[in-house]
C-alpha cells in the first residue's frame, strides 16, 4: 500500500520552553503508522494559513503543531479548499482551550498515537465576517489579554499569564454599547464582555460545564456580562462568575447558531486569542460540522 502523505505545520515559537524530544517521538509514531511526513516550520503570522491553503490539498492529512492561534491559522487555510484533508492537532501552546474540550493530550506522543488511529469526528467552527474561528470570538473585558500577553510570558506562566494581563486591564474596564440579534432575539444594552464559543473553557479564565457544550450541534454558546447598575449588582455578578453560575439573572447565556452585532464604538475582538480589529457590523455564523478532525 502506498504511504499516506501528512503535512505537519509547526509553530516553533509556541511552547518554546518545552522539550522538543516528544515532538520527535510524535513524528516517529506517525511515520510508523504509515504516513510519509513533510514538515513546515512557520516563520511569520499568516504563514500557517498560507501553507495550509497552498499545500494542504496535496496531502492525506494535515497536523497543526502549536497553540490555539496556530490551529486557527491552519483551519483558516484549509477552509479555502474545496476538498479538505482531515486535521490533527498536537497542542503546544500555553492554554490550549480547544484541545482541553476535545480531551486531546498535551503530550505530543499521546496525541500523535490518537491521530495515527485514523478516527475522525466532524466539528463546528465559526465564521466572523470573512474570518474563521475555531472555538471563541470575544470582545470586551479580558479580550485584550488573550493576544497581548507576550509569548515568552505565556510559555513560562501559561494560564496565569492571561490572569496577569487581565488584571492590568481592570483600570480600563468599561461597558460597550451593542445591539445583538441572536437567532432572532434582540439583546440591546451595555456589556462588559461577550463571547461566542464552542468550548468548555474561554481564555483559560471561564469554564462551562461539559454537558452545556456540544461541539457538533450547529450551536454556539453566547455568554454576555451586562454592565452592573449598582454596587450590589456588581457583587452579584462577581459571585455568579466565581461560582460559574452562568444561568443566573446577572449573566446572559444562550445557545445560538448565528449572531448579528452592531455598535458605534471601537470594539476590538479576539478570535481564538488572535486580534481582530473593530467592525461596526459583525456577522457570526456556525458552520456546522465543517471541520473533520483526527481524534
Amino acid at each position: 500500500m502506498e504511504d499516506r502523505k501528512l503535512l505537519m505545520i509547526v509553530n516553533p515559537k509556541a511552547g518554546r520552553s518545552k522539550s522538543r524530544g516528544p515532538l520527535f517521538d510524535a513524528a516517529a509514531a506517525l511515520s510508523e503508522a504509515g504516513y510519509l511526513l513533510s514538515l513546515h516550520m512557520t516563520t511569520a503570522p499568516g504563514d500557517a494559513t498560507e501553507t495550509a491553503r497552498a499545500r494542504g490539498g496535496d496531502y492525506d492529512a494535515v497536523v497543526a503543531v502549536g497553540g490555539d492561534g496556530t490551529l486557527n491559522e491552519v483551519i483558516s487555510g484549509l477552509m479555502c479548499l474545496e476538498e479538505r484533508p482531515p486535521l490533527g492537532y498536537l497542542p503546544q501552546g500555553s492554554t490550549n482551550d480547544f484541545a482541553a474540550s476535545l480531551h486531546i493530550s498535551g503530550k505530543p506522543e499521546e496525541a500523535a498515537a490518537a491521530i495515527a488511529k485514523g478516527e475522525t469526528r466532524r466539528l463546528d467552527i465559526g465564521r466572523w465576517n470573512e474570518r474563521r474561528f475555531v472555538y471563541v470570538a470575544s470582545f470586551g473585558a479580558f479580550t485584550r489579554s488573550s493576544y497581548a500577553a507576550p509569548q515568552s510570558t505565556k510559555n513560562a506562566l501559561g494560564h496565569f499569564a492571561y490572569i496577569l494581563e487581565g488584571m492590568m486591564d481592570l483600570d480600563s474596564l468599561r461597558p460597550y454599547r451593542v445591539r445583538l440579534t441572536a437567532d432572532g432575539e434582540v439583546l440591546d444594552g451595555e456589556y462588559l464582555f461577550g463571547a461566542v464559543c464552542n468550548s468548555t473553557s474561554i481564555g483559560g479564565l471561564m469554564k462551562l460545564e461539559p454537558e452545556q457544550v456540544v461541539l457538533d450541534d450547529g450551536k454556539f454558546e453566547l455568554l454576555l456580562i451586562p454592565n452592573p447598575k449598582s454596587p450590589a449588582d456588581l457583587q452579584n455578578l462577581i459571585f455568579a462568575l466565581m461560582n460559574q453560575e452562568y444561568e443566573s439573572q446577572w449573566l446572559v447565556l444562550r445557545h445560538v447558531s448565528s449572531l448579528h452585532l452592531e455598535t458605534e464604538e471601537e470594539l476590538p475582538w479576539s478570535l481564538d486569542g488572535e486580534y481582530a480589529a473593530s467592525e461596526p457590523v459583525v456577522e457570526i455564523k456556525n458552520c456546522r460540522q465543517a471541520l473533520e478532525m483526527l481524534l
